[in-house]
């Protein structure tokens, strides 16, 4: 995991705890306060996001418990394809340029374009250098890239 991925995870602990914790809490007080609680919706409803929120502080306390953090600052830069490291890479038939950042799998997100180690793309990546091309089978089909950068940010 990145040093801002473990980041991002205690933001997200620190926020069901202390926060959603007492707002689940409230909202179970006012439902107990409509009565019987063997057909009150609203308690059965805010109990049901309690145990979620719960169980999801427990998946986080031991994804950070068995997390080991990679801060990619503090390894010497080169040209290899390691974790962490932003690539750029070029689309040998589209002559496209796109950049990814290999990341753990609970950050990737293609969206701000961080993938995860384990995908296609980067399995293929890691361990190769600058100027390397490599083949990746996509679900469009067998793509081919030429590794143009390698970054440590």
């Amino acid at each position: 995991m990145t040093v801002e991925g473990a980041e991002a995870l205690r933001a997200e602990l620190n926020h069901r705890k202390n926060q959603l914790r007492q707002e689940i809490s409230r909202q179970i007080g006012e439902a107990r306060e409509h009565g019987d609680l063997r057909e009150n919706a609203e308690y059965h409803a805010a109990k049901e996001v309690q145990g979620l929120n719960e169980a999801r502080i427990r998946d986080i306390e031991g994804k950070l418990s068995e997390a080991q953090i990679i801060d990619i600052s503090r390894i010497p830069p080169g040209e290899k394809v390691i974790f962490g490291v932003t690539v750029r890479l070029l689309d040998v038939e589209s002559d496209e340029t796109v950049t990814y950042k290999i990341v753990g799998e609970d950050e990737a997100d293609l969206k701000v374009a961080k993938i995860s180690v384990t995908s296609p793309v980067a399995r293929a990546l890691i361990g190769k250098l600058v100027g390397d091309a490599v083949s990746v089978q996509t679900p469009s089909g067998l793509r081919e890239y030429e590794i143009d950068a390698v970054e440590h940010i």
